[in-house]
């Protein structure tokens, strides 16, 4: 085959890859239900290797308490609720509030098989980080499966 036929296939596979990878993307933060009144959506990474998922999602001044994350077969949900902290009346007058507070929730469609008892989350400095190990390709392995005798 020549040198072009060769990076030609090479490019064709490139772009397929990259178009691939767009996709996702777009699949992984797509949340297909818009959110609620006084909902907001804390910013996230989603990083993909050969045999995990991590999601960062910025949080701060949440503690690990005030946090939901719940995992199913399709989606990753994070929830929760950063309270604002009381300052007694007349002591403080704010003159600009730009930080966020309430009811907070992201989804995240997942298109990978995973591990749902190996996922783990951890906050540290307003970071949480939530792992989700992917579940080994077992096409083309081979299993035993136990033969059992019935007497009759």
């Amino acid at each position: 085959m020549h040198a072009a036929g060769l990076e030609r296939i090479e490019l064709e596979r490139l772009r397929t890859r990259v178009g691939q990878l767009f996709a996702t993307l777009q699949e992984a933060t797509d949340d297909t239900s818009a959110p609620l009144p006084g909902v907001w959506l804390p910013a996230i990474d989603l990083c993909e290797s050969s045999d995990a998922v991590t999601l960062r999602v910025e949080v701060p001044g949440v503690r690990a308490e005030q946090i939901q994350v719940s995992l199913s077969s399709t989606c990753l949900r994070i929830s929760g609720k950063k309270r604002k902290r009381s300052v007694p009346r007349g002591r403080l007058v704010h003159l600009c509030s730009e930080r966020i507070f309430g009811d907070f929730e992201r989804v995240v469609s997942l298109r990978w098989p995973i591990d749902v008892n190996g996922a783990t989350a951890e906050l540290q400095n307003g970071i949480l980080v939530v792992h989700l190990p992917k579940l080994r390709d077992r096409r083309g392995m081979e299993f035993k499966v136990a033969v059992k005798e019935i007497d009759i």
